[in-house]
């Protein structure tokens, strides 16, 4: 099963996370595969959506915010798109968009930034926004300060992190088709409160001068991939820091742990739908028997007939219309 693992290092300021997907991550590849439309995702893109995965979880579950955190990254090379939404609760979905071959050692500049222009964003999004509350989003490009092409995933978030929170973050990512994992290690603020959307503060001036940091980091930056795909977190943490002495707390397991939810419904489909308006509904119709929406995280197909479309955009449509949803 999925897990979450949260922990101190006792007196130093210093926090770690490790989680392992399982079942939330197979579901979400098992739904892909079941799509006659794209098939499996070929190898690096699933392991790049899985990093991703693993990454988004650990960041929402290392801020306080009541809200979707979405983790995108986008460029010019056959994987147009790659999102992943965690919710408070740490459900979580994810995908991508892929169009064009990819090879199988395809690295992450070959993925998504051939030109040097791909992106990744993060996104807050609050659950109550009060009236004109946009949400909070924060861009990075997927280079480093001398432009030359990062090619860990792991390292953008690094850079994001450090420019958006101020303080030293080192991720240790991997996926495989079985499992996604990811350690996290990070110098606690110095002082007050400390989230993707704060302010510059003190924290600043601390930047890559904690000796207790920079040991722990250069320990958890010796953890392979492998040892992290394979091995449990007990044993995990026994090897890399054996030394140091941890506050550990309750993890999160079962019913508290990471797993794959999805959002999509008929009343949201239903405001798509409108969204495009009637003259282009119709036209659609004029084509075929209905308009087919399909999920691009789940999988699930949604139909609109002729009568389902014309109560969609009835003035006083409350009900959401028609009930033919396609498993």
């Amino acid at each position: 099963m999925s897990e979450l693992h949260k922990f101190l290092f006792d007196g130093l300021p210093v926090r770690g996370m490790v989680v392992r997907l399982t079942d939330a991550w197979t579901q979400i590849l098992q739904r892909r595969a079941a799509n006659s439309d794209t098939g499996a995702y070929p190898c690096p893109v699933r392991d790049l959506l899985g990093e991703m995965t693993a990454a988004a979880i650990l960041m929402q579950s290392n801020i306080k915010f009541n809200g979707a955190l979405v983790l995108q990254i986008f460029g010019d090379g056959p994987v147009k798109l790659a999102v992943v939404e965690v919710q408070p609760d740490l459900s979580v979905r994810a995908t991508a968009t892929v169009a064009g071959a990819v090879a199988d050692d395809a690295s992450l500049s070959a993925l998504v930034n051939v030109s040097n222009q791909g992106r990744c964003a993060i996104t807050l999004d609050p659950q109550d926004r009060f009236a004109g509350q946009q949400p909070y989003q924060g861009v990075v490009p997927l280079f480093g300060d001398q432009r030359e092409p990062l090619e860990k995933f792991s390292e953008v978030l690094e850079h994001y992190m450090l420019q958006s929170e101020q303080l030293d973050t080192t991720l240790v990512l991997a996926a495989n088709g079985e499992v996604a994992a990811g350690l996290l290690i990070q110098r606690l603020p110095s002082g007050g409160v400390n989230n993707l959307s704060a302010g510059r503060s003190a924290n600043e001036d601390e930047i890559g001068r904690n000796e207790d940091y920079k040991r722990i980091a250069l320990l958890a930056s010796t953890l392979k991939k492998e040892e992290l795909l394979t091995l449990d977190v007990d044993t995990i943490l026994h090897r890399l820091f054996w030394e140091e002495k941890l506050l550990r707390f309750e993890p999160q397991t079962g019913a508290t742990a990471p797993r794959f939810a999805c959002r999509c419904s008929r009343e949201r489909v239903s405001h798509m739908i409108r969204s495009l308006g009637v003259e282009e509904v119709e036209s659609i119709l004029s084509e075929r028997e209905d308009v087919e929406v399909g999920c691009d995280f789940c999988g699930q197909q949604y139909r609109f007939d002729a009568v389902d479309a014309a109560q969609i955009f009835k003035p006083d449509a409350g009900a959401v219309p028609g009930s033919s949803l396609i498993h």
